[in-house]
C-alpha cells in the first residue's frame, strides 16, 4: 500500500474524527481524486458508501467516520491517517493544515498545486487593438502566510497595471482562477489546468477604459505558457511582422478552437 500522511486515528472505530482532521481528509481525498481523474460517484462505488455521503464529507458538511476513512482508504489504495509512532500526531495534523489552502479557494495542498508553481508567458489581445498581442511575466508560488498559492505580473509595457492575486483551484470545476481583488474591484482569469506541455488556456475579465473616463467589462483569451516552450520569447506589445507574432497568435487561437473557451454570438 502507497502512503499519504495524514492525520493520527481515534482509537475508537465508531468515532467521528474533529472538524480540522475531517478537513484534512478531504483535502487528501480530493487530491487523489484530481491525480487519477476519478470521479466521486465511482470512488462512492467502490467503497461501498453513497454519493450523498461523500459529497458531505468532502465539502466538510458532515465530519468524517472511521469505517468511512477506511472504506475509502481500501478504495483508493492508500493511506489517510498517521499512527503517531513516530512523533506527535497533533503536530502532524498542525502541519497537515498548515499546507492547506482556505475553503474559499478550494482546500488545495500544497504537495498537489507543486507542480502549477512557476513562471509562464502570458498572452493576451491589446485591448486598445485586439490584432496585437500584449505578451508578459506571470509567476505563480506558494506563500507560507496565506497558505495558498499566489500570482504576480511583471514584464508589463502598462507596469502601472500589473496584477497580483490569490490562486483558487476548486476540485468541482477542474479550472485554476487567477483573482485580483483591490478594494472590491475584481479581475478574474480562468483557465485550464496544465497539459503535457504544462500550457493553459482559458478566458480574462476586466474592466477597460471606453468612452471619457469610463470604464467597460472586457473579455479576452489567454493563454500561460512555459519560458522553456518559447526560448526566444519577445516581451511586450506584439504587432504583426515580429519574430513571435504568428507563434503567440497560434496560442491565442488555441483557447477556442479546442475548445478550453467559448464565446457566444449575440
Amino acid at each position: 500500500m502507497n502512503t499519504v500522511v495524514g492525520i493520527a486515528m481515534p482509537a475508537a472505530s465508531d468515532k467521528q474524527l474533529s472538524d480540522e482532521q475531517s478537513r484534512v481528509v478531504a483535502a487528501l481525498v480530493l487530491e487523489e481524486l484530481a491525480r487519477r481523474r476519478l470521479s466521486r460517484r465511482r470512488l462512492a462505488d467502490q467503497a461501498k458508501i453513497s454519493v450523498s455521503t461523500l459529497e458531505k464529507v468532502l465539502a466538510c458538511r458532515r465530519p468524517f467516520t472511521l469505517a468511512t476513512m477506511v472504506r475509502l482508504e481500501e478504495a483508493l489504495g492508500v493511506s489517510l491517517r498517521q499512527n503517531g509512532a513516530n512523533g506527535n500526531p497533533a503536530q502532524a495534523t498542525v502541519s497537515s493544515l498548515a499546507s492547506l489552502a482556505p475553503g474559499d479557494l478550494g482546500f488545495y495542498s500544497r504537495p498537489s498545486v507543486s507542480w502549477l508553481e512557476g513562471t509562464y508567458l502570458t498572452l493576451r489581445p491589446s485591448f486598445g487593438e485586439p490584432s496585437d498581442i500584449y505578451a508578459y511575466q506571470t509567476v505563480l508560488r506558494w506563500d507560507d502566510t496565506l497558505s495558498s498559492l499566489i500570482f504576480k505580473e511583471s514584464e508589463r509595457v502598462d507596469a502601472e497595471y500589473s496584477q497580483s492575486g490569490l490562486v483558487s483551484m476548486p476540485n468541482q470545476s477542474g479550472f485554476v482562477y487567477l483573482i485580483t481583488n483591490r478594494l472590491g474591484q475584481y479581475r478574474m482569469v480562468i483557465i485550464s489546468r496544465p497539459n503535457n506541455k504544462r500550457e493553459m488556456f482559458g478566458i480574462m475579465t476586466t474592466l477597460q477604459v471606453g468612452r471619457g473616463s469610463n470604464l467597460i467589462p472586457v473579455s479576452a483569451p489567454i493563454a500561460y505558457v512555459p519560458p522553456e516552450n518559447v526560448p526566444d520569447a519577445e516581451f511586450g506589445r506584439i504587432v504583426q511582422g515580429q519574430r513571435c507574432y504568428d507563434r503567440y497568435r497560434k496560442y491565442l487561437k488555441r483557447t477556442t478552437e479546442e475548445q478550453f473557451a467559448k464565446f457566444l454570438p449575440v
